[in-house]
C-alpha cells in the first residue's frame, strides 16, 4: 500500500498550521481555516490510527518504534489545540505557550509519522 496519499493529510495541516502562525503573528484571525487546520489534523489522527489498528475486516500495518508514539504525539497536539482557546482566554502569554506547544507537538508528531511510512 503506498504510504503517499496518507503523508498528504498530516502535511497539508502542518503547512496551514504554517500559514496561521503567519496571520497570528499579524494579528488576523480566521476561522474558517481554522476549522480547516482542525479538521485536516483530525483526519490525519484518524488516518494513523486505522492503519496501526486495522479495521474491523483487515489487520493493522505493524506499529514498530515510531507508529504508537507519532499518534500519540499528534493526539496530544489535538488536544492542547483545542484547549487553546479555553485557556488562551486569561492571557496572552499563556495562549502563545500553549501554540508553541501545539505546534512542537504537531510537527513532531508529523515528522514521526513520514519516519513511520518509511520504514514499512
Amino acid at each position: 500500500m503506498p504510504m503517499f496519499p496518507f503523508l498528504i493529510l498530516p502535511l497539508a495541516a502542518m503547512a496551514l498550521g504554517v500559514v496561521l502562525v503567519g496571520l497570528h503573528l499579524r494579528g488576523i484571525r480566521k476561522p474558517v481555516l481554522i476549522g480547516l487546520h482542525l479538521l485536516l489534523g483530525l483526519g490525519a489522527l484518524e488516518i494513523l490510527v486505522v492503519l496501526l489498528k486495522g479495521t474491523p475486516s483487515a489487520d493493522g500495518l505493524p506499529a514498530g518504534d515510531f507508529g504508537n508514539v507519532a499518534a500519540g504525539l499528534l493526539a496530544l497536539a489535538a488536544f492542547i489545540g483545542l484547549l487553546t482557546p479555553i485557556f488562551g482566554k486569561r492571557s496572552r502569554l499563556i495562549a502563545n505557550a500553549m501554540l508553541v506547544a501545539h505546534g512542537s507537538a504537531g510537527v513532531a508528531g508529523v515528522l514521526l509519522c513520514i519516519a513511520w511510512a518509511s520504514s514499512l
